[in-house]
């Protein structure tokens, strides 16, 4: 399935905004990224295999609300990262 990359993950990725990966559940996605893209998981999941704050995981139009979630049938997965300043 095709996955959106944010902006401040893109270092990881060579700048590739949209790549491939598959798994059946987000935690199968995420270690798959983590494959090609060694460090990537990290700043998205804590050491607690929590979705970081700061990022949301969409997919079929809803949110995912932890790494367990499953992703049957799905063909993207956007990742967003929240912005913040002042």
């Amino acid at each position: 399935m095709r996955v959106l990359i944010p902006s401040a993950l893109r270092s990881y990725t060579g700048d590739r905004t949209w790549v491939e990966a598959d798994g059946a559940t987000l935690a199968e996605l995420l270690s798959e990224l983590d494959h090609h893209y060694p460090g990537i998981r990290f700043r998205m999941v804590d050491e607690q295999q929590r979705i970081r704050r700061h990022i949301r995981v969409f997919c079929r139009g809803r949110q995912l609300p932890s790494v367990d979630a499953g992703l049957e049938g799905a063909d993207e997965v956007l990742i967003v990262q929240a912005l913040s300043g002042g």
